[in-house]
């Protein structure tokens, strides 16, 4: 009986850089491999990772910040380090294939996984890629995109247009148990929001200040973010806050009439599959490197959706475009209908295992 093969995921920091390996997980279980997780030692990865069942492997792992600070000088310490973990780990594993989902964490992992001539595919979710990317690139097989104006930042014949793998149990969700969680009842549309796992602080702050106006026309079922509930709201009639949501999400979905969320690539791949009105507040450039203010462009030049910049927000601005998204929700479905970008699960499923059997 030939032995399993086996597939190395990577990629932590932030749930971007996790719940796309999450998605995969199904897949490659039917298919009979072996999964292991290569995730930094104390990441939010490990906790997403570990009530899963798979291996998990903790490497050093230090973020390069945009700003100075004097971590940043003891970043190559750990990197290096971290490199000879992995090197080290893949030598044990000796996996046929590495899939990186990015954040710094996956660094070391893509260049070890070339040192020892491991092929390694690498997935970008926005259309410029992130730093831990344009490090991993060159050292990658493939690389996997969300958008197809990605290619075009990418070595030719090196990128390939997938979409990014969204879990199935997002589109099986209940709208009758999306209320019976939250509390919140059929009578009044139910305006979702979702400020991210970062960047979550001025778009919660934002709308609460804009809830007498929209509690006159929505409910709001609002996820905060860790540590971000305001205790001072929590029995206000026709509203919900939660801080996190995970096997509730699919439910939330479905109860939702329309979202007001970030412009994070992982997000609107959701938003695009389930056909959900939406207004996007990208995180601007004084807290980004700018790449939701261009999946915000890309979706809002399609006609999926509408763009409310962070600077411009305010009570007025908000209940505006939450109430023209939603009164014209179907030209939104309709568009985000015939838009082609694709829920990536079996696409990136195929580019993995081309790599694993071609040559190395």
């Amino acid at each position: 009986m030939a032995e399993k093969k086996t597939v190395v995921l990577t990629g932590g920091g932030t749930g971007g850089h996790v719940t796309p390996n999450i998605a995969l997980l199904p897949y490659l279980k039917k298919k009979g491999y072996k999964v292991c997780y290569i995730g930094s030692e104390e990441g939010m990865e490990k906790n997403l990772i570990q009530p899963l069942g798979i291996p998990y492997y903790g490497i050093d792992s230090e973020r390069l910040n945009r700003y100075f600070t004097w971590d940043n000088f003891t970043m190559p310490f750990h990197v290096i380090r971290g490199l000879f973990q992995a090197k080290k780990l893949l030598k044990e594993l000796k996996p046929d294939v590495v899939f990186s989902k990015g954040g710094f964490v996956s660094v070391p992992v893509v260049i070890a996984a070339k040192w020892n001539k491991i092929p390694c595919v690498c997935h970008e979710s926005d259309i410029t890629p992130g730093l831990a990317n344009k490090l991993s690139i060159p050292f990658a097989k493939k690389v996997c995109v969300n958008f197809q104006e990605a290619l075009d930042c990418l070595p030719k014949g090196k990128g390939v247009y997938t979409g990014t793998p969204i879990r199935d149990s997002l589109l099986q969700g209940s709208k009758e148990k999306g209320l019976q969680i939250s509390g919140l009842k059929g009578d009044k549309p139910i305006l979702l929001v979702m400020g991210g796992s970062s960047g979550a602080r001025a778009l919660n702050e934002g709308v609460r200040e804009a809830l007498p106006q929209l509690l006159a026309e929505f409910q709001v079922l609002h996820l905060c973010g860790k540590g971000n509930g305001d205790k001072a709201l929590e029995n206000t009639p026709g509203y919900f806050q939660i801080e996190y949501a995970n096997e509730e999400m699919p439910h939330f979905y479905a109860a939702a009439d329309a979202t007001i969320c970030r412009a994070g690539a992982n997000s609107l791949a959701e938003i695009l599959a389930l056909r959900l009105p939406n207004v996007l507040v990208p995180l601007p450039l004084d807290a980004s490197r700018g790449d939701q203010i261009l999946n915000a462009k890309s979706f809002t030049a399609k006609g999926n959706s509408v763009t409310l910049e962070q600077e411009k927000m305010n009570p007025s601005t908000i209940m505006e475009t939450v109430r023209e998204v939603y009164h014209n929700r179907a030209k939104y479905q309709g568009a985000m209908a015939k838009d082609h970008q694709q829920s990536g699960n079996l696409r990136v499923l195929e580019v993995i295992e081309d790599a694993m059997t071609s040559d190395k």
